[in-house]
């Protein structure tokens, strides 16, 4: 399947232009020819099967040819707030494989022991972008800028908020304390952990302490785990 993300379609027009980037590589990388079939996702849930009628190398016209709205879409919202890795390879390593599992939003936040002060959002969307592709989604997660510990926790957010550390004191199980269907929004900290100052803070902000096991894991390993955990656990219902 041949897909391409075109996040600014109108479901309601009947042509769709691709831009000179998706053109060029439909038609001279992929070969793809007049009369082909392609599908298109506009990262809103909808999935498009499009037939070409022009193949330009440049602007290269498609004919909708019907379109499926919600494709795919789950019965939970993930949002998942991670401290950039000091080797940005593994925040992009954990956005790629997230994005294939399934995860809705992701903020970025710089705490006490955060190594890496900073991210390019532009680059990391990029790869989401690819991932979705990669894995016919529909929807594609939302990537917020990099914000304090402090800004992350003032807000607001409707449904469960965990947070995952391994300092000492009293833990609950990610399954224990989800209930299906829900929202939820999981912090994982940088490679040093959270200060137990930053703990308490986000324990007097109505976040739960959860462990993901007895392993000491990476963060971006902690993240994914999470990510897993959330979506096993609804897709048992």
């Amino acid at each position: 399947m041949q897909l391409f993300y075109t996040p600014d379609i109108n479901p309601t027009h009947p042509q769709y232009f691709l831009n000179e980037e998706e053109s060029k590589h439909a038609i001279r990388v992929m070969r793809l020819e007049k009369g082909d079939v392609v599908k298109l996702v506009d990262g809103r849930g909808g999935l498009y099967a499009a037939s070409i009628l022009d193949a330009h190398p440049k602007r290269t016209i498609l004919q909708i040819n019907s379109v499926i709205p919600e494709f795919n879409k789950r019965n939970h919202y993930l949002h998942i707030a991670i401290a950039p890795t000091k080797n940005i390879e593994r925040t992009e390593w954990f956005l790629e494989k997230a994005t294939e599992i399934g995860i809705d939003e992701v903020s970025l936040f710089i705490c006490q022991r955060s190594e890496r002060k900073e991210a390019k959002v532009e680059r990391l969307n990029k790869i989401i972008t690819s991932a979705i592709k990669q894995s016919i989604k529909a929807y594609h997660p939302i990537l917020n800028e990099p914000v304090t510990f402090n800004q992350l926790l003032a807000k607001p957010f409707n449904g469960q908020k965990f947070i995952a550390h391994c300092d000492k004191g009293e833990k609950m199980s990610l399954k224990s304390g989800l209930s299906a269907n829900g929202s939820y929004l999981i912090l994982i900290g940088p490679e040093g952990d959270f200060t137990p100052a930053e703990i308490n803070e986000a324990l007097n902000n109505n976040f739960k302490a959860i462990t993901l096991g007895e392993s000491r894991l990476r963060t971006e390993t902690a993240a994914l785990e999470a990510c897993f955990e959330v979506n096993f656990l609804n897709r048992l219902g």
